[in-house]
């Protein structure tokens, strides 16, 4: 873009601005100058981004805008755009919209006919994917899993056959149990979960389901996005209880336990590792827990 059609100076629209995921230093030029010109910025919490405009050396008036006040706020904002004022929308970190604020004011402007504008910026989402080593090709964004044990197997059953990349933000204090509920759903996947992205302690674990659910049972900290890969192709996906249940009968025989059993035949196959675990009770036999 050219200096001549960047219109973030001008009024009487909405402007979404994403923002650093850790490291200030990330915040653009044209980010500075579209905070800067802004009427007001809509901001999830003012604390937080009083630190980010401190540092870029912007006083644009800010006001809240965060799950709790967004029905209400929305049509205030755009009552300010309609008056030929330009609202500039941040979230605490990243890009508005993804699993933040921010699509509810877009929706709402696009219905009154009014501009948006997107001032790109860092995504979570994105930057653990292009460091996880796992395909970039196709890729789904799934944001956070529901916090009740039914309601997240139940999203994970509807997306064990999908071929892309997953991608998760995942919080700390459930990491070890979303990671566990992802490998009884898809099997013993490929992985890597990301922490602090672009912050000094930036680390990525890479590794099967299990053994990042079991890293992460020690304790977690930091912000966390998972990248898991896609359901295999070429995996013979037809194969019935009855031979899912003989194969785990057969490595038991060559010597591994029942659990250890369980996993492989379900990443020999392609098949969800609960889907074995049944097809072994359903044979007669209970693999360990």
């Amino acid at each position: 873009m050219d200096a001549e059609s960047d219109t973030t100076g001008m009024g009487g629209r909405v402007i979404l601005v994403g923002t650093p995921i850790g490291n200030l230093e990330d915040l653009s030029p044209r980010a500075v100058k579209a905070l800067a010109a802004a009427d007001v910025i809509a901001v999830e919490d003012t604390r937080r981004s009083r630190i980010l405009l401190d540092h870029a050396g912007v006083r644009t008036p800010m006001v809240s805008y965060h799950d709790h006040n967004e029905i209400a706020r929305t049509p205030e904002l755009l009552d300010r755009v309609e008056a030929g004022q330009t609202v500039v929308l941040v979230t605490d970190a990243g890009t508005p919209g993804l699993a933040d604020p921010g699509y509810r004011l877009v929706r709402a402007a696009v219905d009154r006919g009014l501009p948006v504008e997107s001032v790109p910026g860092p995504a979570a989402a994105i930057q653990a994917l292009v460091v996880s080593g796992l395909p970039m090709d196709r890729f789904s964004f799934e944001g956070f899993l529901p916090r009740k044990a039914g309601a997240r197997a139940q999203v994970l059953a509807g997306l064990a056959d999908d071929p892309r990349t997953l991608v998760f933000y995942v919080t700390p204090h459930r990491a070890a149990a979303d990671l566990e509920a992802m490998a009884e759903a898809f099997g013993e996947r490929q992985a890597a979960l990301a922490r602090e992205l672009t912050k000094r302690h930036e680390e990525v674990w890479r590794g099967s389901l299990l053994e990042l659910a079991a890293r992460a049972s020690g304790g977690v900290r930091g912000e966390l996005t998972l990248v898991v890969a896609g359901a295999p192709s070429g995996i013979p996906r037809d194969v019935d209880a009855v031979e899912l249940a003989e194969r785990v009968r057969s490595l038991i025989a060559a010597g591994d336990d029942k659990k250890r059993a369980v996993a492989r035949v379900a990443e020999a196959t392609g098949a969800p590792r609960r889907e074995v675990y049944q097809a072994v009770l359903d044979a007669g036999g209970r693999p360990s827990p």
